[in-house]
């Protein structure tokens, strides 16, 4: 074995300009495949991270008549808070939430709203609701920085809201804005417009009320509520989830695209190599190498560009993908502008499983697509591959 690896490497390295774009077109793959997952990793963890930490907690009790998908259920989507689920929320380790349709006044300018009502101080969820707390002739409010784009209000500013109370008639009150805060989830941000519970409660005539609860922890097996249902943290990221997994499989067509690129110039060459080397390979079985002997040497041939390339890729990939990890990667857009949670700057992982799997994926396919054409070995006639005969 060791004098097959030896012959293969002195083969490769007098072949020497073929082997060589082949071995940088195999490490493009390497690095651009590494790349690519790892950005996407990236993504799901970061995603999941911050949808965690702003939204969905350690899952969510929903009202029966709940569908976020569908405002027209907001009217109907409120329930009295369960007792044990009342008695976490005074403990900080739940938060109600109170949800209906609004409309706020910016500047003269008329725009719909989500009107969301969350008890001020809580520490389940990241939204900085310590504001809420400043109680004054106006009711205090927080909105997300794209919902400040959107309204171009700031700190300190008033502003008209309209709502309709649980009977549909209508009332008004004037909010002040007493924070702004940066997010990168849209769903507590666009659009929503967030009020003291209390407050909310009293302007929609529910009181002790709620739309769904948010719970403080990953709960597996959580208690069981009349008019409540129990969301898990992995419903509740199904959709990011799903979205992910298709820029997935989007991804794998890259990666096989690369792959049958690297693999076509893999198989011709040895295809080329076997049809110019026949008075090589005769020598090889007159010296009395079996023709699997041969076969096995051409095929370690082919299969140590993959390792070649590699080690090419390691060169210029390492510090390459880790100056992208370390700084990482900021797009143009926001993801809050399609409605999706994305960090505006993504930071790769590049998992020691990720690096190991791309490396045997690419090593096995090019042993195979090596092996292939070496099989004609086997049916070569010695003699006529001493006279250079043509296969």
């Amino acid at each position: 074995m060791m004098m097959a690896l030896r012959l293969a490497l002195r083969n490769l390295m007098g072949a020497g300009l073929r082997t060589w774009l082949n071995v940088i077109v195999l490490s493009f793959a390497f690095v651009v495949i590494i790349w690519h997952k790892g950005l996407l990793d990236a993504w799901d963890n970061q995603a999941i991270d911050e949808m965690v930490k702003w939204e969905i907690g350690g899952g969510q009790y929903w009202q029966k008549n709940y569908d976020p998908y569908d405002p027209f259920t907001l009217q109907d989507s409120h329930g009295k808070i369960p007792g044990d689920l009342e008695a976490d929320a005074l403990k900080g380790e739940a938060a109600p939430v109170l949800i209906t349709q609004g409309t706020i006044y910016p500047s003269g300018r008329m725009q719909s709203i989500l009107l969301k009502g969350i008890p001020p101080g809580q520490k389940v969820l990241q939204i900085p609701t310590d504001s809420l707390g400043k109680e004054g002739d106006a009711i205090p409010a927080i909105i997300g920085n794209s919902m400040a784009e959107a309204s171009r209000l700031s700190v300190g500013n008033r502003v008209n809201i309209r709502w309709r109370d649980k009977n549909g008639a209508f009332d008004a009150t004037e909010i002040i804005i007493t924070g702004i805060f940066q997010t990168n989830v849209p769903t507590v941000d666009a659009g929503q417009v967030w009020i003291p519970l209390e407050r909310l409660q009293q302007m929609m005539l529910l009181p002790d009320e709620a739309t769904l609860i948010v719970s403080k922890g990953n709960h597996q097996a959580p208690g069981s509520f009349d008019g409540w249902s129990f969301r898990s943290q992995d419903q509740l990221m199904s959709d990011l989830k799903n979205l992910i997994q298709t820029k997935t499989i989007g991804g794998m067509v890259l990666w096989a695209i690369l792959l049958m690129l690297a693999m076509l110039a893999v198989f011709d060459t040895q295809v080329l190599s076997i049809f110019r080397r026949q008075k090589e390979i005769g020598t090889y079985v007159a010296l009395g190498m079996t023709r699997s002997q041969v076969v096995a040497l051409f095929t370690v041939e082919g299969a140590m560009h993959s390792v070649l390339a590699a080690l090419l890729g390691a060169v210029y990939g390492i510090p390459l993908l880790t100056w992208q990890a370390i700084q990482g990667i900021t797009f143009p857009v926001k993801g809050d502008d399609y409605g999706i949670s994305m960090p505006n700057t993504i930071y790769p992982v590049y998992s020691l499983g990720l690096i190991i799997a791309t490396v045997l994926i690419i090593l096995i396919t090019t042993t195979v697509v090596s092996y292939w054409p070496s099989r004609k070995i086997a049916k070569m006639n010695p003699t006529d591959a001493l006279r250079g005969k043509i296969l």
